[in-house]
This record gives C-alpha cells, structure tokens and sequence, in this order.
C-alpha cells in the first residue's frame, strides 16, 4: 500500500515538472498573426500574452503609404500595445481570482496562471 502511494507521488511530481516546463516552453514561443495582407502583426507567447503589434504605412493609408510617418506609426502601436497588456493582466488577475476559488487558495504547482 506504502509502495503505491509513493509510486502516485512520483509521478504526481513527474507530471509537476513536465507541465512547468511545457509552462516555459509556450512563454519562450513566438506566435504571430497577420491582417490586411501582412500589414498588421501581432506577436502572442505560447500562453496567449500579447508581445507587441507592428502596423505599416500601407495600413494606415493605402493609398498614399509614404504619407504615413513612423512617428505616427509608433504612436499607435504603443497606444495599442498598452491596452492590449492592460485587458491582458486584467485577464490574468480575473483567472487567477477564478483559480483561487476552485482550488480555495491551494496553489498547484505547473498551474501558474
């Protein structure tokens, strides 16, 4: 009985540090997606937290591209990119509210939200 219990616990811990790691492999990862044909980029990590926004000209004005300054440019991609880490601690901090009430406040390890 003893012998299975630690057999349990073993690969409780084995599947603790598998999932850590899978936790630090999607944080390290690049993910990327693209409109109006690759003129706007938005780059997430493996976990969904948002990284950064690229916006060209050709975005802001098709027409005239070289109109557009790149002041302008990093203007919005700023405005853009602290809302987006705004919205997304918000939805950290509102999963990790959600997590404390289901687990009542006992942290699992590899379940970092």
């Amino acid at each position: 009985m003893g012998m299975n219990l630690m057999n349990i616990m073993k690969q409780v811990q084995n599947a603790q540090k598998r999932a850590e790691t899978a936790q630090k492999e999607l944080a390290a990862l690049e993910i990327t997606g693209e409109s109006a044909g690759g003129h706007v980029k938005v780059m997430l990590d493996g976990q969904g937290k948002f990284q950064s926004i690229k916006i060209s000209p050709e975005a802001i004005n098709p027409e005239n591209p070289s109109s557009v300054d790149s002041e302008t440019i990093e203007m919005l991609e700023d405005l853009i990119s602290s809302a987006m880490n705004q919205a997304s601690e918000k939805a950290s901090k509102e999963m990790a509210e959600r997590m404390k009430k289901i687990t009542g406040g006992i942290s699992i390890p590899g379940l970092s939200f």
